[in-house]
């Protein structure tokens, strides 16, 4: 069995290290545009190209015998990846452009959210006037700012967080127009959390339920970024989440999958997240992504146990129901270890380097590969570095994420911070709080302030 992996970040690695356990062997080829050795180490064949090439990517599936394939990041799935492949006989795990637009355009997907009567969109509209956006910031009073295309999870603003009043959320609705639409929503207030789930183009097979940290510094405080880190429970939901909301989130991304035949004449093959916050009326979308989080794959792929092949085989084959999605019943903390000054000013060509497991008479042993998986207690993920003469370096980007797995959040934080403390060297930082006590307990309260306010 061939598999194709297209993407060379953080995410992609964990899903390299998942297909490698597959019990059928299979043999790995990648595309990405820059070297990721933990990647490359996986592969049988590494090829260093625009990730958004369709016809090239289509191409080298062709020559290699590609089976199947597996498409990471957004951009490829915006480029048309997806189709390319499947018109090349190469089944791929990756909804193809008309379906991924329910990512990369925030537009059309609240429109087709309110059109098929689905649970969750705020009060909200689309603009490419300014004035008419003005007023309806002035209308709604306190606001969330969209540009309408992709911005790698740093174009939202929300009043009362990056944006701190009405005058604000004007401005940064005047610099979109410039090159954007924009949607204006009502303001969430609860938390944030996110359920991604396989899908085969009827049926989901969910993972457990994250919570990613966008902002870059301790305290939830910071610029936006496209992940410090998330944390998973030991089981199926978040410590503030109960049953009942959990379901509530199911079924929006239940009828949400429904919907896409009607609306595009495709079926949605590949992974659905569900960006949700939490408030007291219950789950409401943020948004969605038509692939897997960065930094949540890490949490949820390193506690797969079911074969990667067979579900890759049941997403592209339309069988999802006919197998069984197993996760470990681990707790989970990722943490990312970024260059200094990111993200606005990352320090970039910067050497770093990830110590092993001396104990272990396998190189690397720390890193994820066919071996790391469910049963380890440390893995780590190489991100956006590069490999160059045998060294690896910085881009400007989050370099290195750290995943311990446990029985509990806390003993799963620890494992993660004492490995970025002395496993992982280089002009770095991280969050220490993400999968504290601390922070868990704060995310408690809020939510059971918020519901006794019903």
């Amino acid at each position: 069995m061939k598999i194709l992996l297209v993407g060379g970040g953080g995410r992609e690695h964990a899903l390299a290290a998942a297909i490698k356990r597959s019990p059928q062997k299979p043999l790995l080829y990648t595309v990405m545009s820059k070297k990721n050795p933990g990647i490359a180490a996986l592969s049988e064949d590494v090829f260093i190209h625009d990730e958004k090439d369709a016809p090239a990517i289509a191409a080298f599936a062709k020559e290699n015998g590609v089976d199947m394939a597996f498409i990471g990041p957004e951009a490829p799935l915006s480029a048309g990846v997806s189709d390319a492949l499947w018109a090349a006989g190469v089944p791929a795990v990756g909804p193809k452009k008309d379906c991924a637009r329910i990512e990369t355009d925030k537009a059309w997907a609240r429109k087709f959210i309110e059109k098929h009567g689905i649970d969750g969109n705020p009060e909200y509209a689309v603009f490419t006037d300014y004035e008419a956006a003005a007023d309806f910031i002035d209308k709604l009073g306190d606001v969330a700012v969209k540009p309408a295309g992709l911005t790698g999870g740093k174009g939202v603003k929300v009043m009362g967080d990056q944006l701190p009043d009405i005058a604000a959320a004007k401005e940064y609705t005047k610099e979109v127009l410039k090159g954007d639409s924009v949607v204006i929503e009502e303001r969430f207030i609860g938390e944030e959390f996110t359920l991604q789930a396989f899908v085969d183009g009827k049926n989901l097979a969910f993972c457990p339920t994250a919570q990613d940290h966008k902002r870059a510094y301790e305290g939830d405080v910071g610029p936006n970024t496209g992940g410090m880190g998330a944390y998973t429970n030991a089981g199926a939901l978040l410590p503030f989440l109960l049953p009942e909301e959990y379901e509530t989130a199911k079924r929006i991304m239940k009828e949400t999958v429904a919907a896409f035949p009607k609306e595009t004449g495709e079926e949605f093959k590949g992974i659905l997240y569900g960006q949700f916050i939490l408030t007291k009326r219950g789950p409401k979308l943020i948004e969605y992504n038509a692939r897997f989080g960065d930094p949540e794959a890490m949490n949820v792929l390193s506690l797969l146990e079911t074969d990667m092949v067979e579900i890759m085989k049941a997403v592209t084959g339309g069988t999802l129901d006919k197998i069984d999605v197993v996760f470990s019943k681990k707790a989970t903390v990722c943490k990312y270890a970024v260059p200094e000054g990111y993200p606005d000013d990352p320090k970039k060509d910067s050497e770093i380097t990830v110590l092993t497991d001396s104990a272990n008479n396998k190189t690397n042993s720390v890193i994820a590969d066919e071996t790391t998986g469910p049963n380890s207690d440390l893995i780590v993920y190489y991100s956006s570095v590069y490999e160059k003469d045998g060294k690896i370096f910085t881009t400007g980007s989050r370099s290195v994420g750290v995943v311990g797995l446990a029985d509990s959040i806390a003993d799963a934080e620890k494992i993660s911070q004492d490995a970025l403390d002395h496993k992982v060297k280089g002009d770095l930082f991280f969050r220490r709080d993400i999968g504290t006590a601390a922070l868990i307990q704060k995310r408690i309260d809020h939510m059971n302030e918020l519901r006794s306010e019903k």
